[in-house]
């Protein structure tokens, strides 16, 4: 590293800064310039739509080869023309309109009719040659803009002159339109109401504009900064957002007298305005992908299974409910445009391979800061709400500048931070690799819960991979097998972690590893119960001897991957390593005693299946055992450092410890490297090991590995706790029928609405309280078996969604069977 001399003046210091000053602001401009050219609008068309009036609810379903759209009427589901495919759809007081796939026609319908079988159209709009792009209702008027940004109105603004420019958006609130100039992405207003047009247009002023949405007599936007902006009348306070911060805000829906958004970070849902009505319980912890708004009520579609939710006074129970279409919708209208933020990851099943979906997405900063002062000016004083924010331009520097200095900052402190651990683990020279592990063998004890297996790939590079983690591990096995031996040094590796037992201890503790200490297998070994001299009851696992295992490298890589996790992982949620035994060929792991045994046993077992009274023969505490067990691997994949993929969840590693807390154990197909190492370990092949009925088709079948392998095994465990079957099983009804999947068994039930029949009948039907809870669980547990890795959740995400499913019965643990005091509910954070 170059230092600068000890004579450094001030004055060069200032030409440095100068100079990096110079290169920010060259670099924004030319950002700006890029970006100026064009108007992302977000919510300029959608695929949902709601109509106050008449309390209906509209959408165009996806995953079928017609877009069509579906209607939700007094309880009932209406078809509108099953045979057409629709774009974009949008709704008024009493009628719906929707642009055609392909944009040459506009069609509308009067939803004030007295039956639900149909709906009649009328043909607004036909040229095959001047296509329609956006489209806005209001609350009589209809408008839509062509591919070129020409605004065309019919019906309430028969009489409205609209100006001859040219739009990148549009929306329509009350007797007026507004719209975002493609060339400024300034704010025109027009419209029978002009009162309120003009007001909203001279209040947005000269302000550059992403997008807006608009209301009864107001309009909300983020402008290219990122911040959010509401103009227009404030009688309710729809004004006035609970928090304003730079890239806060992705999507808008605004009602009467009230204003909904999309907040970018978790995609939750926020409210303001309408006296606190729209601010409900069924939007808690739920991600949304868009919403749109009525008079007096609000809908969502959400990203869990992209069903619709709709809250607010105006609806039907005014505390919101789910809307049942019976069809999953489609998050974005199908394009066969390429998509310059990426494309939505279910795009190709839900546009039944016509189009695409494109994600929308804010860019970072696109406003050039003008020249820099040499001291910030003092702020100016605040606004009231139905003002015009004019901002001078020391403001938009100041954000600026702090958007850049808080990200030039975090930068610098990651970089110096991984230089430092590259230094401290000599990652950077070659010394630290992704550990290999043992393939499983071939067990058929009873509670593994299936078989195990290994995929036995022709050479490869995956091989030349493999090959290098063995004698790093051979590598890391010497150095570690020289810091065990100095117990009582500190500088042991494992001295303050775990205790070194010798073989004699350990036989003792077993009567010898008698068949009747017996108490299941792992992943090398066979594992006891023992008790310790002093009293405590343990696990110990013992590496298979003899021709049961034929290579020692195997048992020794298994070994030393438990060891090598189990020293350094801590959480509520793992099987606590207590000590370790490595003497001549013997090698055993000592555990702390899960009295309660795995959870395989409780759910498949024959002892155990016939017992009604089980504890487990609850739906909540099925939730809370999933939980648990979900926030274990959530450490491993999130907060180990660095992290480990498990490589062989299923329900027979999970263990139940005396206070029935749920605890991930058997860490012997473990792999574990540096952030950037799983990050990039999709273009790294790796033999696929795991058990039959868990393991990860894409793993298996491509020798691809990454986190989300282990979120396949959870699912399918969740599943298991769901219909009480085994991972692989035979139909008792049908004698000599082939084994079957429980995915294949229980997932077309789920998709189809029908979970009640596949439901474990020992647990009997969810109560009241219950009922959304378990429907959770299986959507959950549905998007996590996926074929594509890339479409399975985050366990991230399965952890907030188990949390809620929770939280939805948690509050009548208390009269079960269980006392409250001995169910531990704890936070993601423990």
């Amino acid at each position: 590293m170059t230092k600068l001399p000890s004579h450094t003046t001030p004055t060069t210091i200032s030409a440095a800064d100068g100079f990096i000053l110079s290169v920010i602001v060259a670099f924004l401009s030319v950002v700006f310039s890029l970006l100026s050219s064009t108007a992302d609008a977000l919510g300029s068309g959608s695929t949902i739509a709601v109509s106050y009036g008449s309390g209906t609810v509209c959408a165009v379903v996806a995953a079928q080869r017609t877009q069509r759209i579906l209607c939700h009427r007094r309880g009932a589901v209406v078809a509108v023309l099953p045979d057409i495919s629709f774009s974009e759809i949008a709704a008024g007081r009493n009628f719906l309109c929707g642009i055609r796939s392909g944009g040459y026609s506009l069609l509308c319908w009067d939803l004030n009719v007295t039956q639900n079988s149909s709906f009649y159209p009328k043909r607004i709009y036909f040229n095959d040659t001047v296509l329609l792009g956006n489209l806005s209702v209001g609350d009589e008027q209809v408008c839509a803009t062509t591919v070129d940004g020409v605004v065309k109105c019919w019906r309430g603004s028969n009489n409205v002159t609209v100006p001859e420019l040219n739009f990148g958006s549009i929306s329509s609130g009350v007797g007026f339109t507004c719209g975002i100039l493609k060339n400024t992405s300034r704010v025109r207003c027009w419209g029978s109401n002009n009162t309120i047009a003009n007001k909203i247009e001279t209040q947005f002023g000269d302000r550059s504009m992403l997008s807006i949405s608009a209301g009864g007599s107001h309009v909300c936007g983020v402008d290219r900064g990122g911040f959010l902006f509401c103009h227009g009348n404030n009688d309710s306070g729809q004004l006035n957002p609970p928090s304003n911060s730079s890239l806060e805000f992705s999507a808008l829906a605004l009602g009467s007298v009230h204003s909904c958004a999309i907040r970018e970070q978790y995609k939750s849902v926020v409210c303001w305005g309408g006296g606190g009505e729209y601010s409900v319980n069924v939007t808690e912890g739920v991600s949304f992908e868009s919403i749109v708004s009525g008079w007096n009520f609000t809908c969502g579609l959400t990203s869990l299974n992209l069903s619709i939710i709709c809250w607010g006074p105006g609806w039907e129970n005014g505390s919101g409910s789910q809307v049942n279409l019976r069809a999953e919708i489609l998050p974005g209208p199908c394009v066969q445009s390429s998509c310059k933020c990426g494309v939505y990851l279910h795009s190709d099943r839900l546009c039944f391979s016509s189009g695409t979906i494109c994600i929308h997405c804010l860019p970072q900063i696109l406003s050039p800061p003008p020249p820099i002062p040499v001291s910030p000016p003092p702020p100016p004083p605040p606004s009231p709400p139905d003002q015009p924010r004019s901002s001078p331009p020391s403001k938009e520097l100041t954000r600026g500048l702090l958007a850049f200095g808080i990200i030039g900052s975090f930068g610098c402190f990651a970089g110096l931070c991984t230089v430092i651990y590259c230094l401290w683990t000599g990652v950077c020279f070659g010394d630290k690799k992704i550990h290999n592990s043992v393939q499983p063998t071939i067990t058929r004890d009873g509670s593994n819960g299936g078989v195990t297996t290994s995929n036995n790939s022709p050479p490869s590079r995956s091989s030349t991979i493999r090959r290098q983690g063995s004698s790093t591990i051979r590598r890391q096995g010497s150095r570690m097998l020289t810091m065990r031996r100095q117990r009582s040094g500190t500088s042991s590796k494992h001295a303050e972690r775990a205790e070194e037992f010798s073989l004699a201890e350990l036989a003792a503790a077993t009567n010898d590893f008698s068949l009747e200490n017996k108490i299941g297998s792992g992943s090398f070994g066979v594992v006891y119960r023992g008790k310790l001299w002093d009293g405590r009851e343990v696990a110990i696992k013992r590496g298979e001897t003899g021709q049961k295992l034929k290579k020692l490298q195997e048992k020794e890589s298994a070994f030393e991957s438990e060891l090598a996790f189990l020293s350094r992982l801590h959480h509520k949620h793992l099987v606590r390593l207590v000590g370790f035994c490595e003497e001549r060929d013997e090698r055993l792991l000592v555990y702390e005693y899960m009295k309660n045994g795995a959870l395989y046993d409780h759910l498949h077992n024959k002892n155990n299946v016939e017992k009604a009274s089980s504890l487990l023969n609850s739906w909540k505490m099925r939730i809370k055992i999933a939980l648990d067990a979900s926030r274990g691997i959530e450490y491993l994949h999130n907060y180990a450092v660095p992290p480990i993929i498990h490589r062989d969840i299923k329900s027979s590693n999970i263990l139940l410890d005396v206070n029935w807390i749920a605890r991930v154990s058997d860490f012997g197909l473990s792999l574990m490297g540096s952030e950037s190492e799983c990050e990039n370990r999709e273009n790294q092949p790796i033999k696929a090991a795991g058990t039959v009925g868990y393991i990860d088709p894409e793993y298996y079948g491509l020798n691809v590995l990454t986190a989300k392998s282990d979120v396949y095994g959870l699912g399918v465990v969740l599943l298991e706790l769901l219909t009480g079957k085994r991972a692989i099983f035979k139909d008792g009804e049908n004698e000599g029928s082939p084994p079957i999947s429980i995915v294949d068994y229980a997932v077309p039930a789920i998709m189809a609405g029908e979970l009640m029949k596949v439901m474990d009948p020992r647990v009997g039907l969810p109560a009241l309280n219950e009922v959304e809870a378990v429907e959770l669980v299986a959507y959950t547990a549905m998007h996590c078996v996926h074929l594509e890795g890339k479409e399975r959740p985050t366990i991230a995400d399965i952890v907030s969604n188990l949390e809620r499913a929770l939280t939805l019965c948690v509050d009548d643990l208390s009269h079960g069977s269980i006392s409250s005091g001995s169910i531990s509910i704890v936070s993601a954070a423990d």
